[in-house]
């Protein structure tokens, strides 16, 4: 158990770590340099790590098999220097579940090549790895495209929304986290993201040709 939770770690955490960083990398092509100033466009998993949401909270879920859940240090982001705030914080938010697309399919590749290759030494670690990958990649991204502030699903949400309608949707955000601890515990949360997350995996291994 303990091996399985060290192959998958470099995963989880390299998963977290571009989801925030994607962020801060797309709020500086539109005009906030904030994150970068902060040095937190970066890959270095130190500068976005928080100790219970990117650690115990992933691991202690890993191996009780239950709904995969974490989060890193949220990126700053100053929406009002963006050169569009409305419209710019759409993509700004989107960054993130858009680079744990890229990442799922990456580690479907890694998958790919590792079953496919001559045996070797490290061929079912590397296999397992790539699964970790694959599954925390793909929960991270339909998870934070709920459409409940402040997840990025929510702000998408906000900036597609009439300005009127947005700024009194944005008011919920007070009670975001609160509201998706309960769904969690409730488990109405896994109800609602298994269904997306089961076609996102199924086309996955369609495209990849998993049995």
């Amino acid at each position: 158990m303990i091996s399985t939770l060290v192959i998958s770690a470099l995963p989880i955490i390299f998963a977290i770590t571009m989801h925030e960083a994607a962020h801060g990398y797309v709020a500086r092509q539109f005009g906030d340099s904030t994150a970068w100033r902060m040095g937190r466009i970066s890959l270095n998993p130190l500068r976005h790590i928080d100790m219970m949401g990117t650690i115990v909270v992933p691991a202690v879920c890993y191996l009780l098999g239950g709904f995969m859940f974490g989060w890193a240090k949220p990126v700053p982001v100053d929406f009002g220097k963006l050169r569009n705030p409305k419209r710019d914080m759409i993509w700004v938010a989107a960054a993130g579940p858009a680079s744990n697309f890229v990442m799922a399919f990456l580690w479907a590749g890694v998958l790919k090549l590792a079953l496919t290759a001559p045996e070797f030494v490290y061929a079912e670690a590397l296999q397992e790895m790539a699964r970790a990958g694959i599954r925390f990649n793909a929960m991270l991204m339909v998870l934070n495209l709920l459409p409940l502030p402040p997840l990025d699903g929510g702000r998408i949400l906000t900036g597609l929304l009439p300005l009127r309608s947005a700024i009194r949707f944005a008011r919920i955000e007070r009670w975001g986290f609160p509201i998706l601890i309960l769904l969690l515990v409730t488990h109405i949360l896994e109800l609602l993201l298994f269904p997306p997350l089961a076609l996102f995996l199924a086309v996955l291994m369609k495209i990849f040709a998993f049995q």
